[in-house]
């Protein structure tokens, strides 16, 4: 019998994981093609960025919506057909639906999101809500 040095880190990454599979949007249909695709969320002082990088996508294949302080973001990258596939000999790339609810910290103008998408990378901007951004105050010197 060998000792094997504990690491903490392996049982919280085992913990994650079962955590995901469980909590997994397909846990009742059995498809395990999930993915979450990489995401940054930016605050400014005009407002909110966020990038999602989605390779492999176009336009067509994401919905964006926004409702009472939530964006939702979701999609589908599709795999090759079983016959257009040659023999693989390692397949790390995930496929599937993803889907992202991000609420948002700030009141916005939801009026005013717009998003562009180029190489592979999905940008959303969120302009802030006018009572949300910052005002100058002007200091006036009283002579006297």
């Amino acid at each position: 019998m060998s000792l094997v040095r504990w690491n903490p880190i392996n049982d919280l990454l085992n913990i994650h994981r079962e955590m995901d599979s469980f909590f997994s949007p397909d846990l009742f249909t059995g498809n395990g093609n999930r993915w979450l695709p990489s995401m940054d969320v930016l605050e400014n002082k005009d407002g909110l960025e966020i990038s999602l990088d989605l390779p492999g996508l176009s336009k067509e294949d994401v919905s964006i919506s926004y409702q009472e302080g939530t964006l939702t973001i979701e999609g589908e990258r599709k795999q090759e057909s079983e016959e257009n596939r040659p023999n693989y000999h390692r397949l790390e790339r995930r496929y599937g639906k993803f889907f992202r609810k991000i609420p948002l910290p700030v009141a916005v103008k939801d009026d005013a999101i717009s998003a562009t998408f180029s190489d592979g990378v999905l940008r959303i901007e969120i302009p802030k809500a006018e009572a949300v951004k910052p005002k100058q105050i002007e200091v006036k010197v009283n002579k006297g």
